[in-house]
């Protein structure tokens, strides 16, 4: 068996000698050893990646191409900076933070990567069995039965589970785990990188490109497209309103939070130190993040909101049909969305049966069933069939799709699993190798398979949608415990950033995390529980800031001791 700490020492000694080389030397070498940012790449090209740019293009058009590259980058220096507090001191955070700054915010972050982790499993399975029955194998998509749903999850933690045995195997095994998941994000690029190929000709480019500019008036009004069709139901356009607008801030909160999550602020740290990357890796790390993560990203879910809104966005004729019916498909979702619109109107409208509601829906007004038809949430597999007359044949339209969908869900579900091992692991001061490693892996996998169970809305991608905004809302955690972290001397010593290098990292950081907490009190300030309407998402951010002033406290108290030296 070799020597672990013979092949980091080789590992050190190479990374020396690139860092003698030129700029274009060391990119060159730098492209033969990332790892960790591809890590970080398989798991927000995931369920919430897919929904958040589906439903931004169905909901503002190309009006949201900027949000998510502008959140991908503000998490990459967020990443960044996690690397280099990492790489500088060689500690794991968990442990930093507690010493350094405070155990809540340790044990918070810890905590509130567990949650997430198991919180976002769920649209991942959901995701991934929607491909198979919707767009890959069809015979298995059969709405009456649990059981399919069931036995496709199980197949998907099998394969999951099977690929997380090769990374704890470590050496040559972390290599195979770090291959496959670089053919799965390619597979996931390539895949929607080729349908809007296929679109190309038929896009608005000028629109596109003007969708890359900030419109912050997006953030409270309607897309011009949907105040429009609100405009023409005249009683009902309050109620319209409101609701784009909530729509609107839900999926954009979604979209920014699946950007990066706090599960990927604990994987990245504990990836490289798996790796054996110290000091001399910190350039390493922020290539390996703008390349694995970065440019995967912003392709992928740039081509699915450009799919989406050039088929969804205003558009009603996949749910109205020219017969005056309603598509099948989209009757659950579309009546769904109505009852909420004429229960505003009538009492006891909630109070009655499918039978009696059914002639009212049909007379429903125009302009309300054509609001209503606009805004269902669709599903990949509604995004897949409307491009079969673009593609020429359904069965490479669905293919695809299938595969660019699936290959999202599965290489989450890994990475999701991985994760969880290392906090589990964290979580009882054990070792990240062997038994307990495996036992943390399989908790989000595991309850991730009874996704059927806890979702039994219409649309399986829209599970990601309400997962995410949780995540989105616990992310000020660890950006604000890392931002303390990067300006402890106590930790860093000699390592912590000087002059204006310490005026730039600080100014990004600081913008990054008043924009992830404006976010998340933005996303919660309304969110209410039961029939009660208790004020759930108040009370959580009351919670999130005596969390953050308690930990300012105790970082104050404990940096005025003695410095480490690094």
């Amino acid at each position: 068996m070799s020597n672990p700490d013979s092949s980091q020492g080789n590992e050190s000694s190479e990374m020396a000698e690139i860092m003698a080389k030129p700029a274009s030397g060391r990119l060159k070498s730098y492209a033969t050893k990332c790892g960790p940012g591809w890590l970080q790449g398989a798991i927000t090209l995931g369920g919430g990646s897919l929904a958040g740019s589906l439903y931004l293009g169905i909901i503002a058009g190309y009006g949201f191409m900027w949000l998510q590259p502008i959140a991908m980058v503000m998490g990459v220096i967020m990443l960044s900076a996690i690397a280099y507090v990492t790489l500088s001191t060689g500690q794991r955070p968990f442990g930093s933070i507690n010493r350094n700054v405070s155990p809540l915010l340790g044990w918070g972050w810890l905590i509130a990567t567990l949650m997430a982790n198991i919180v976002w499993c769920l649209p991942q399975f959901s995701l991934g069995t929607a491909a198979i029955q919707q767009n890959l194998i069809p015979s298995l998509n059969n709405p009456d039965s649990l059981k399919e749903e069931f036995g496709i999850g199980i197949v998907l933690l099998i394969l999951a589970t099977t690929v997380i045995w090769f990374y704890n195997s470590g050496g040559k095994g972390v290599k195979i785990f770090e291959t496959i998941l670089k053919v799965m994000v390619a597979v996931v690029v390539l895949s929607f990188f080729g349908v809007v190929l296929r679109l190309a000709t038929t896009l608005p480019w000028g629109e596109i490109f003007a969708g890359f500019i900030p419109n912050l008036k997006l953030l409270t009004t309607p897309a011009p497209l949907y105040e429009e069709a609100i405009a023409a139901t005249g009683d009902s356009a309050s109620f319209w309103t409101n609701y784009v607008v909530s729509t609107q801030k839900d999926k954009m909160i979604a979209a920014f939070a699946t950007a990066v999550g706090i599960n990927m602020t604990f994987l990245l740290p504990y990836s490289m130190l798996k790796k054996g990357w110290g000091k001399n890796h910190r350039e390493l790390a922020i290539f390996d993040l703008s390349t694995g993560l970065i440019i995967p990203y912003v392709l992928a879910t740039a081509c699915v909101v450009l799919a989406a809104a050039s088929q969804f966005h205003g558009k009603s004729n996949d749910v109205l049909l020219d017969d005056g019916g309603i598509n099948p498909k989209m009757e659950v979702a579309f009546n769904k969305l109505l009852d909420k619109r004429l229960a505003t109107t009538d009492e006891t409208y909630a109070s009655l049966s499918p039978e009696a509601k059914q002639p009212l829906r049909e007379f429903a007004p125009e302009g309300d069933r054509r609001l209503a038809a606009m805004l269902v949430e669709r599903d990949a597999f509604n995004l897949a069939s409307s491009l079969e007359s673009l593609t020429n044949s359904k069965t490479i339209a669905q293919v695809v799709f299938g595969v660019g969908v699936l290959g999202m869900a599965l290489s989450t579900i890994i990475i999701l699993m991985l994760i969880s091992g290392f906090t589990f692991c964290e979580m009882l001061n054990v070792s990240s190798e062997g038994p307990m490693f495996r036992v943390g892996c399989m908790i989000p996998g595991i309850l991730g398979i009874f996704f059927p169970v806890v979702w039994a809305g219409q649309s399986k991608a829209a599970l990601a949608i309400p997962t995410s905004v949780i995540g989105g809302a616990l992310l000020p955690i660890a950006y604000f415990t890392f931002f303390l972290l990067m300006n402890s001397r106590r930790l860093l010593g000699e390592a912590m950033p000087k002059g204006k290098t310490r005026v730039v990292w600080n100014l990004l950081m600081g913008a990054a995390t008043l924009v992830a907490t404006f976010a998340s009190i933005w996303g919660l300030k309304d969110k209410t529980f039961g029939a009660s309407k208790f004020p759930i998402g108040m009370v959580f951010i009351g919670v999130l800031a005596v969390m953050l002033v308690i930990g300012t406290f105790t970082f104050l108290a404990k940096n005025k001791k003695p410095a480490a030296t690094v």
